[in-house]
């Protein structure tokens, strides 16, 4: 699977968005970086869907500006002015060449859903490899107004149940990517959220 990070270039805060060309050519979360239409056409020039792992403003801040260039079909687990299509748990998604299994893991957010392939992970915010808190694993932060550390444990034990062994792509929300063990990674962010220590200490 090619997979480009289209918001790499940005110098404000975003998510990471990712452009996956293929059969279907999608992004998984479009970020807030005002540039993200030169940086698609970059490598495409279209999309056909845009899926949405949550809708925190950092995931979906450009998606009116993709929308209206690109007309994709947009994918979101809860309602948006500009869903086309609704996602729910157990759904699949064709992302690129790969299909991609839904799995819903809220905590960090109430609509947040996971996307698994055979191969690859797209983790959004419940599970990152690397965000200035822990290297090698660690998970989305559930200390604001409607977050839950308990369900976002909750819904990376389901994440372990749902990944195949085969899993060696993880694309997170922030961080950077990681290729290897996903399942080592995954564990050890549960290890670490299951403490229930904050996850920033010192703020």
């Amino acid at each position: 699977m090619d997979v480009h990070t289209v918001t790499a270039a940005a110098e404000s805060f975003t998510c990471n968005a990712y452009l996956v060309p293929g059969e279907r050519t999608t992004m998984v979360d479009v970020g807030t970086y005002h540039d993200v239409i030169n940086a698609i056409r970059d490598h495409v020039e279209t999309i056909d869907a845009v899926v949405l792992t949550h809708q925190h403003g950092d995931h979906v801040d450009r998606l009116s500006a993709v929308s209206g260039t690109f007309g994709p079909e947009i994918y979101a687990f809860a309602d948006h002015p500009l869903r086309t299509r609704t996602i729910v748990d157990g759904d699949e998604v064709l992302i690129g060449d790969e299909t991609f299994e839904v799995v819903h893991t809220p905590g960090h957010a109430d609509d947040h859903v996971s996307f698994v392939s055979d191969e690859t992970l797209f983790s959004g915010d419940v599970v990152v490899h690397d965000d200035g808190a822990f290297d090698d694993g660690s998970f989305g932060r559930t200390d604001l107004p409607g977050q839950s550390r308990e369900t976002l444990v909750e819904s990376i034990e389901t994440l372990l149940d749902r990944m195949p062994d085969s899993v060696e792509h993880m694309y997170a929300g922030h961080g950077g990517e990681f290729h290897g063990d996903v399942r080592a990674i995954v564990e050890r962010a549960l290890e670490r959220a299951a403490r229930h220590e904050p996850k920033y200490p010192d703020k």
